[in-house]
């Protein structure tokens, strides 16, 4: 991941155009009228060998002829001569260019090298940052910087438009100018050789003329830079997305349920709820939601009520709810009363309120203090048909004073045109989001509710959860790699059962028999009644070949069933190998729901969690859900929920609650297993079995990752065990390790504990609690990008307090990181914080980071001491009560960790958390 010299991309102080033309409707051309009509003030040096001068201005032959070395070069020549330009500019001192050309993933001949892969071996040792090839170009209005061949300029404005394809981002820009839209920049990508989304998500999450980033996409070319970009930008603002290609790869194989279930679109739905961004159906929703959510929102919830004058429009917002997955409120007795207090006896009576055609401005303002008021009610959508009764904009005049103390989401649909105009111009400068139609006022409240969703699970503090249970790795492991090294494509019975006991997931014995005569002897041993299935590599869904029968109760059925077997699977799976058979203990667990828990390796996102109603038909509905791995307690909380399963686990119509604690440790032990195993392809438990006495796997399969193929790792980095580790202070024996999301309640009491002297030093300012969204955020760290090591301190009772940590956050690439500490005040001056900042140091220089920065109060004489014995640089700040701290990394010191010096509270960085 990289944001370096994308300033000289999105803001240059000089451009050349290599290709620049005077023939009328050429690239070169359109190009060089754009960037001259934007009005960019800096040098515009047009290059072309042919021409001496284009467009009645000087031209130059070559890069290196320039008067000057431009920050960004637009390049719109032939293909063929793409490296060599880029080598040129590279040597030159360029350090950004726009490709416009268009055939660069061509060779000059069979089996050569590309163009494209010429050009950036060409940029690649001189940092040069490439936008394209085959791209429109890049619009920065507010600079006046239209590098693009777009019939026309961009608007100035706050909003960031980034997509894929040139030939939607002409419409996209005429469409906006229709509209009186603006943008902060225009970018088109092209065929993203270089600057891909993650790059430009960096770049414009942390920029400060940028509200809003909205995106056209088609592909992601690496999912865990994109992934931690995302999560990034959008904790600043609202990251919004069109993504192309929804319907299902058909290309794709998939062999089992969970294969077939978790389907790319479903895998792309669950990254962006995963990285706190709102995905749309289309490009209207696009701009409409990033206007919804540039009003700042009061949410409170998802329940709506519907104000209207009149019942059509009121059933057609419901009927748009309801299709949409959103729910009205549902009005209480007394809500239900004060309405009746103040409405004619014709109105609804009911949500939809509908205060009927004839409402004066008095019942429209009853009735939304009401409903304001309501505490069933989370947001209102104000509607109002024109009528002849009152003007459209009294009512909104007389309204508005209300809407201005709301503590609740309030959206207006004004239907009509010039005689609601003014009454929509009135709630629009208040803030208050305006649509034309019930449709996409509804519509708009779904983005808020999706966004506000996928905001809290950013913000989410889940609780001191135990991990999921033991596991053993190691084991896992070499049944993995054997069955690998035997070639086998997919797991037999047992070694399946050895994997889930090794897991600590609760599986039916099973044993494997060679013949009939063996499966009989071995369901004698295992206690009738017992199940037989057929083992063959080339069977995946035995029940398909008639190769399942359960219920088998004594040994002559056994031997009966596995004659019927043999002669199944010659008649309908005749290139079938026939192993033997699993002889497997029938579940004796009646009223327990059949389930479905398994993982599935994505093309682009790695591994993901499915989860759903479980059977033989799991594929003819739609009742799952599937989640990034990897997961937490919290988040497979959510998976159960998005699939539906809340209503039947939590008891229906008098069943026994099922133990939903036990289904949510088999999904995060799925997710363990998906992180540390790269031999594993698919796995597959269905059904999984649960009620009130907990799970369990009855029939499960597992897929190896094909010899030869890439191991995907997760696009989120799971959490690194690898660097826990226990740590002697004195007599006292402390847990060292990097932070987890479940301990953002014990970085709380952690905050709590501190004296307020150590709370002004940390976070530079006096302040008496941290707020829940910082805390959630300081757990919940991105393990590519950042890291906080916590001290962890046994108490009575086995319970763990936290006394220290030291966190750093680097800039994407990874040649800065600035750092925090703090530690308990009972543990200061005992060598806890040298022990901290020396492991956080000694990882750093293990990944590779440059520089370590830091910066703390002049009056904290301490921590620049403590800095000082780690051999940091520390010197004042000019015109400013901070000292800044400075250490380079590489190359990497051999020194052993210190315990040493004496430790007082420290402060953060710019960027503590």
């Amino acid at each position: 991941m990289s944001v370096r010299n994308l300033e000289a991309l999105f803001q240059p102080r000089s451009v050349a155009l290599i290709g620049a033309s005077d023939r009328p409707g050429s690239v070169g051309a359109v190009v060089l009228r754009n960037l001259k009509a934007g009005g960019f003030n800096g040098p515009l040096w047009p290059v072309n060998p042919n021409h001496a001068r284009i467009d009645g201005a000087q031209a130059w032959p070559d890069a290196a002829s320039l008067p000057g070395t431009p920050d960004l070069a637009v390049i719109c020549t032939a293909a063929a001569r793409v490296p060599g330009i880029v080598a040129e500019l590279g040597r030159r001192g360029t350090r950004a260019a726009i490709v416009m050309s268009a055939g660069l993933r061509q060779a000059p001949q069979e089996g050569g090298q590309t163009w494209e892969s010429a050009m950036l071996d060409a940029a690649r040792p001189h940092l040069l940052r490439i936008a394209g090839p085959n791209c429109l170009g890049i619009l920065v209005p507010g600079i006046g910087l239209n590098a693009s061949f777009a019939p026309g300029n961009a608007l100035p404005g706050n909003i960031a438009f980034v997509t894929q394809s040139g030939a939607l981002a002409t419409a996209m820009l005429d469409w906006a100018n229709g509209r009186g839209i603006g943008f902060s920049h225009f970018i088109s990508l092209g065929d993203v050789a270089d600057v891909d989304f993650g790059d430009v998500l960096d770049y414009l999450g942390s920029d400060p003329g940028t509200r809003a980033i909205l995106m056209y996409m088609e592909s992601v070319s690496s999912a865990r830079k994109f992934m931690s970009a995302a999560r990034a930008a959008a904790r600043n603002k609202p990251v919004i997305v069109v993504k192309g290609g929804r319907a299902p790869d058909g290309a794709r194989a998939a062999a089992s349920h969970t294969g077939a279930l978790a389907g790319s679109d479903l895998v792309f739905d669950a990254a962006a709820r995963r990285a706190g961004m709102l995905r749309v159906d289309t490009l209207e929703d696009l701009f409409g939601a990033a206007e919804t959510l540039a009003h700042k929102q009061f949410w409170a919830g998802d329940r709506l009520a519907v104000l209207t004058n009149g019942g059509g429009a009121g059933v057609l917002a419901a009927d748009a709810l309801a299709l949409g997955g959103g729910k009205l409120a549902e009005l209480a007795p007394q809500t239900l009363a004060a309405l009746n207090a103040c409405l004619p006896p014709a109105w609804s009576r009911g949500n939809p309120v509908d205060i009927v055609g004839d409402a004066p401005v008095r019942r429209y303002q009853d009735a939304l203090r009401i409903l304001l008021a309501a505490p069933e009610v989370d947001g209102v959508l104000f509607m109002h048909a024109p009528t002849a009764i009152v003007p459209a904009y009294d009512i909104a005049a007389a309204c508005l004073p209300l809407l201005a103390r709301r503590g609740k989401t309030v959206l207006a649909c004004w239907l009509g045109a010039p005689s609601v105009a003014s009454a929509r111009a009135a709630f629009s400068a208040a803030g208050v989001p305006c649509f034309e139609t019930p449709e996409r006022g509804v519509t708009a409240w779904l983005h808020l509710a999706a966004y506000a969703r996928n905001q809290a699970a950013l913000r989410e503090l889940p609780g001191l959860d135990q991990q999921a249970g033991p596991r053993d790795t190691g084991r896992v492991r070499k049944i993995l790699q054997e069955a690998a090294d035997a070639g086998q494509k997919w797991l037999d019975a047992v070694q399946v059962q050895q994997v889930l006991q090794a897991c600590g997931i609760a599986a039916l014995p099973v044993e494997r028999a060679r013949d009939a005569n063996e499966a009989a002897a071995l369901a004698q041993r295992l206690g009738f009644p017992v199940a037989l299935k057929v083992m063959s590599p080339d069977i995946v869904h035995k029940s398909d070949v008639g190769g399942v029968e359960i219920g088998l109760a004594c040994a002559d059925e056994v031997l009966a069933a596995a004659s019927r077997m043999g002669e199944n699977l010659a008649r309908r799976a005749p290139h079938a190998v026939l192993q033997g058979f699993a002889v497997q203990a029938m579940a004796d667990r009646p009223g327990a729901l059949e389930l479905i828990a398994g993982m599935a390796t994505d093309p682009v996102f790695g591994p993901v969690i499915l989860f759903g109603e479980g059977g033989t038909a799991v594929e003819l509905h739609a009742r799952h859900a599937v989640a990034l791995a990897p997961i937490n307690n919290a988040l497979s909380k959510d998976l159960i929920s998005r699939a539906g399963m809340d209503l039947l686990l939590g008891g229906y119509r008098g069943s026994r609650p099922a133990d939903t604690a036990a289904v949510r440790d088999v999904l995060q032990k799925i997710s363990r297993l998906a992180c540390e195993q790269p031999l594993l392809a698919e796995l597959d438990i269905n059904p999984l079995l649960v009620d009130e006495h907990g799970v369990l796997a009855v029939d499960a399969r597992i897929r190896l990752r094909a010899p030869g193929a890439t191991s995907l790792p997760p696009s989120i980095s799971p959490y690194p065990a690898d660097l826990e580790t226990e740590v002697q202070l004195g007599s006292a024996n402390l847990t060292l390790r990097p932070i987890r999301p479940e301990d953002g309640q014990r970085l709380a009491a952690f905050y709590a504990r501190a004296t307020p002297a150590d709370m002004r030093l940390r976070f530079f300012m006096a302040r008496r609690e941290v707020p829940r969204s910082e805390l959630a955020r300081y757990s919940q760290i991105d393990y590519d990008r950042e890291m906080t090591f916590i001290a962890l301190s046994p108490q009575a009772g086995g319970q763990l307090e936290m006394v220290g940590e030291v966190r750093a956050v680097c800039d994407p690439d990874n040649e800065r990181a600035e750092f925090a500490i703090q530690v308990a005040a009972p543990w200061q001056g005992k060598g806890l914080g040298r022990l901290l900042l020396d492991r956080l140091l000694r990882y750093l220089r293990e990944r590779g980071t440059a520089e370590v920065l830091g910066q703390c109060l002049r009056e904290n004489t301490a921590m620049a001491a403590l800095a000082r014995s780690a051999g940091f640089d520390v010197a004042p700040d000019d015109n400013a009560d901070t000292f800044s701290m400075q250490l380079a990394l590489n190359p990497p010191s051999t020194a052993p960790l210190a315990p040493g010096v004496a430790y007082g509270p420290t402060t953060p960085t710019t960027c503590s958390g």
